[in-house]
């Protein structure tokens, strides 16, 4: 194969700035950064080499939508779009393992009931591999080169709570039963597409992986995995022989390592245990699975090489790309590899390592239009809660702020305290499309990876039990203290927002400690925890025992859901002092309408400042980009009023857009034309 030669291709409105405090010269000067530029379509995302490594594949805009684009890898400017998404757009896709199909999973506007496609590459015919009746998802859970032409798919067409195995064949779309679900949580299959294991879950909210026998009932215990080991502890995949199992396991130390389970001896291996934070990612032989490198991500991420050819290449790769960088495709002979780099200052790139020759060759950037933008580098930080635990955080200051470069402005600022989703989830450095956009808007954000947060040992995790609205919000209100403290936030002048958990946050943070904050923003977050469990979909139902209600409670116990209700923002709406902007999508499975709808409506019969923006066609979280750019200019001119931050007026950012602005279009600068079509 000639030598993938890329770098050519893909490479391929006025502000009204406004004095935000007391630091005018040095901020206002520099470039308002376009919002579109932010959260827009980027030019290109998710590079991908075909296993056979003769094509390449790209997702991209197509009349706007994101859709998927292939070319030979001996000339990537000869692409061409084979999908024709006209709604949401594309998020994902991946290869066939002979290279002759491209596979993509895509929901109904949000609902999350997704939905296998297969697409031929040269002809563009694409194929609904799961055909299955509303109300049903797909879940892929096998793709293996060992069974070229078919996949192995989960249905819970029969059962919503609980999959069936179907294999599937990608050319003809045929379907074949593998197995009917007993009543497993999940199944662990090998490479052969086999049922070897599966999950049980245990009334004391623990989890059983059973091995199964040739009639699929329980055959023995292959883990037993305690409930504060769940969100930390898994079977991750089988060797290339099916003989031995890899596994992340917190069981029995702090933070989660890399495990090799002999299956005929039982004998236990450890092969990578991280010692500050949990292992993240590893990296396998292509021909054996076995791992040969896996990161780490305490501050920032860390790759660590397992054999001396993996810690040479990881070498070369770190001095060629300063920031991180992730392998995010491999060719099946292994020679090319897709690479990716970025920093806190840079978008995402895209590269080709060529192993054999050595060389990393540009492929693409997602952003371009920001190359030359005034981007901030982002301070990671060991804060320390009220009770001494560390939280690892992370910091953007404004342009001309912070003039030495110490991560303290000269003077204090506004700052939005920008709080991750989850909450079993977590912040990390890197590009930040809002710390970015905020920063350039003249604001401090603070991200702070609270207790619950995952990624940075089981302890951490489990002292989120027992303290929604407690501890997990002390942690964000001593991030806020320590930012006033250290001369970085003005006190009267910060922000409370974020998405799921963080929209949660948001809403406690107005209600429980209202003289903290300014304002607030709240996208798709819940009002109150006993609805939002109860509203849950069928198919989480077999793992809420070790989570939800482990940590929060069980609505269907009374003494529970009145707690839960305590902890809930819709108890305290009267406490309430500042405004609050509410994002929705109305397809939401997660955090559904009703949860919105009943604050906004609590809010409104006590005469308070609500803005309120449904979006029919999303679910949890805005995919389509006129959504997500209408939504954020909206936050941009309400947090501009809060704040006093510069703002890039609303303009027409509400065109194309399903937005319905169901109250408050008053409260922020430029809705009401919005409203009006004016």
């Amino acid at each position: 194969m000639k030598k993938v030669a890329i770098a050519a291709a893909l490479l391929g409105t006025a502000m009204m700035p406004g004095a935000a405090y007391g630091q005018e010269n040095s901020l206002t000067q520099h470039e308002l950064i376009d919002r579109a530029s932010l959260f827009g379509n980027p030019v290109a995302s998710q590079g991908q080499i075909s296993p056979d490594g003769k094509w390449v594949s790209w997702i991209a805009p197509d009349e706007g939508v994101m859709n998927v684009w292939v070319a030979p890898a001996s000339d990537p400017t000869k692409g061409k779009v084979i999908t024709k998404d006209r709604h949401r757009g594309l998020s994902n896709h991946f290869w066939s393992t002979d290279s002759r199909f491209v596979l993509y999973v895509k929901d109904d506007g949000g609902d999350e009931n997704f939905r296998v496609y297969a697409v031929n590459p040269a002809t563009a015919e694409t194929r609904d591999l799961t055909p299955v009746k509303k109300g049903a998802k797909a879940d892929i859970l096998g793709v293996s080169r060992d069974r070229p032409g078919v996949i192995l798919v989960g249905l819970n067409e029969r059962n919503p709570q609980i999959n069936d195995l179907y294999e599937v064949n990608i050319e003809t779309g045929e379907r074949k039963l593998i197995a009917e679900n007993p009543g497993y949580a999940a199944w662990i299959t090998d490479n052969l597409y086999a049922p070897r294991m599966a999950m049980v879950p245990q009334p004391d909210g623990s989890m059983q992986v059973v091995s199964l026998g040739a009639d699929l009932k329980p055959a023995g215990v292959f883990a037993a995995i305690p409930s504060e080991d769940l969100l930390s502890t898994g079977v991750v995949q089988f060797s290339r022989d099916n003989k031995t199992v890899y596994m992340i396991d917190s069981r029995g130390r702090n933070t989660a390592a890399a495990v090799a389970v002999d299956l005929a001896s039982g004998n236990n291996r450890v092969i990578a245990e991280p010692a500050k934070a949990d292992l993240s990612n590893i990296l396998v032989d292509n021909e054996t699975y076995e791992p040969i490198a896996y990161s780490s991500n305490y501050l920032k991420e860390e790759w660590t090489g397992l054999t001396d050819t993996a810690k040479a290449e990881l070498a070369f790769l770190k001095s060629k790309l300063p920031g991180e960088f992730s392998i995010t495709s491999r060719s099946q002979d292994d020679r090319y590899w897709i690479v990716t780099g970025s920093d806190a200052d840079a978008p995402v790139r895209y590269f080709v390592y060529d192993r054999e020759a050595d060389s990393l060759t540009p492929w693409f950037e997602t952003r371009p239009d920001l190359a030359d933008a005034p981007l901030q580098p982002m301070h990671a930080l060991e804060l320390k809660a009220g009770d001494g635990k560390t939280l690892v955080s992370y910091l953007t200051l404004p342009p001309g702020s912070d003039p030495d470069g110490d991560g303290r402005p000269d003077k204090a600022v506004p700052m939005l305290l920008w709080v991750h989703g989850g909450p079993w989830a977590r912040d990390a450095y890197g590009y930040n499309s809002v710390h970015q956009w905020m920063a350039n808007r003249g604001y401090a954000v603070l991200s702070v990876n609270y207790r619950g947060s995952t990624g940075l040992g089981k302890e951490f995790t489990n002292a989120a039990v027992g303290e929604f609205a407690g501890k997990m919000h002390s942690d964000l209100t001593d991030a806020v203290d320590w930012a006033v403290a250290q001369g970085i936030a003005q006190k009267d002048k910060v922000a409370i927002g974020g998405g799921s958990y963080g929209g949660y946050a948001t809403l406690i943070g107005v209600t429980f400690t209202p003289d903290k904050f300014a304002c607030g923003v709240d996208i798709v977050g819940p009002s109150s925890l006993a609805t939002l469990i109860e509203s849950f979909p069928e198919y989480w139902k077999p793992f809420l025992a070790g989570t939800w209600f482990r940590y929060v409670g069980d609505p269907s116990d009374p003494k529970a859901r009145e707690a839960m209700i305590e902890r809930s923002a819709i108890s305290r709406v009267d406490q309430i002092k500042v405004p609050l902007l509410v994002g929705q999508g109305g397809n939401d499975p997660r955090v559904t309408k009703p949860e919105a709808d009943a604050l906004v409506a609590a809010m409104q019969a006590k005469n308070l400042p609500v803005t309120y923006i449904n979006y029919p066609d999303e679910g949890h979280g805005f995919q389509k980009p006129e959504n997500r750019l209408s939504f954020f200019a909206a936050m941009e001119g309400f947090l501009g009023s809060c704040l006093g931050g510069r703002v890039e007026p609303i303009g027409d950012a509400f065109e194309g857009s399903s937005a319905q602005i169901l109250a408050g279009a008053e409260h922020v600068e430029g809705l009401p034309e919005v409203t009006s079509g004016g």
